[in-house]
């Protein structure tokens, strides 16, 4: 803050110069009161406080950065460290926001599940001295990428976990793998993750259960549990992967397969941008009259696949989930790579 340009009291002098308890009894002559009031010698006078300031912002490097007005944006895409030279005070700034988003899952083969969003953590908006704490040090940044695709083979594997993104005290779990077909080819059940997998569907159970969102649990949660799966009179419905905001579809015994979970938008970046996206499920209806593919959740989630075609990726740099594979022999495609944002105040 600023000092008033009218009467200044002690007390607002300490809060100025970070002194508790704000009744601490000022030395007029000390050096940073001296240098608040910008008097290297000489007698100091109370009216010699007034507006002045002695805010301090931090200072730091790593990413890439952009300018929002008072505010620094250092976005990451791949490891690196984000480098505090100058912590700031709470007259300034010295607290950070964050956006930290893990990698996504990858959907399962043979009308499989689809994989779940990345983990989605953020603190935005939160004021310059009320986020997360920094100091003068390096914090290296892990950004988590997405789950490779389960390979293309009959009956085939459950998808693959994503990795976690790190920064600071800060970790969001990579998204859960999709379920395959069958548990005997590796398990039905969707993956457990920052956002949980769909379920894979099963010719052994009407009905088979999604992957946990949210795990490990944190709060405010980082995700959502997947889908449920279907198998009934010949059609297969993968259950679709969770998102930030909303959990995977269930599929249906009529079609389509499960929806993936919708990401949530924040606006740390800039411009809202939506996050950590579900993917679709995978589907299989014996004959003509297949259904469309299940779309994947808003945030980068891949679409489901159907008989013959292979699910979509997740997106790049949004923790999305990818697409189910929708036929025996379709391989499931990869999640998105996650993202780490940190923002703050530097003027």
């Amino acid at each position: 803050m600023t000092l008033p340009t009218g009467a200044i009291s002690l007390s607002q002098v300490n809060t100025e110069l970070d002194i508790s308890p704000s009744s601490t009894t000022i030395n007029m002559g000390a050096t940073a009161v001296r240098t608040l009031a910008d008097q290297p010698s000489g007698d100091i006078a109370m009216a010699d406080l007034q507006g002045k300031s002695n805010a301090q912002f931090i200072q730091a490097t790593g990413g890439s950065i952009a300018t929002q007005g008072d505010y620094k944006v250092h976005t990451f895409t791949s490891d690196a460290t984000f480098t505090v030279q100058g912590a700031g005070n709470a007259a300034g700034s010295n607290t950070v926001e964050y956006l930290v988003v893990a990698g996504g899952g990858s959907g399962g083969s043979g009308y499989g599940g689809g994989g779940g969003a990345g983990g989605f953590r953020v603190n935005y908006p939160s004021p310059a001295t009320g986020g997360l704490p920094v100091s003068a040090q390096g914090y290296p940044i892990t950004v988590g990428g997405g789950a490779a695709g389960a390979p293309s083979a009959r009956y085939t594997t459950k998808g693959q976990d994503g990795s976690n993104s790190v920064f600071s005290s800060i970790t969001s779990e990579g998204g859960g793998g999709g379920g395959a077909l069958e548990p005997q080819y590796g398990g039905a059940q969707g993956l457990s993750g920052g956002s949980g997998g769909g379920a894979g569907a099963a010719n052994s159970s009407p009905s088979t259960a999604d992957g946990a969102g949210n795990t490990p649990p944190v709060s405010p949660p980082q995700g959502n549990p997947g889908g449920h799966a279907v198998s009934a009179g010949g059609t297969q419905m993968g259950g679709g992967g969770g998102g930030a905001s909303q959990a995977g579809g269930h599929g249906t015994s009529g079609g389509p397969a499960g929806v993936g979970g919708n990401g949530t938008a924040t606006s740390i970046p800039g411009s809202p941008v939506t996050y950590a996206g579900g993917g679709g499920g995978g589907f299989f209806r014996p004959g003509p009259g297949g259904k469309p593919e299940a779309p994947g959740g808003d945030g980068g989630g891949g679409d489901g696949g159907s008989q013959p075609v292979a699910g979509q990726a997740g997106s790049a740099n949004t923790g999305g989930g990818s697409g189910a594979a929708g036929g025996l022999r379709n391989g499931g495609s990869g999640g998105g790579s996650g993202l780490v944002v940190v923002r703050y105040k530097f003027q």
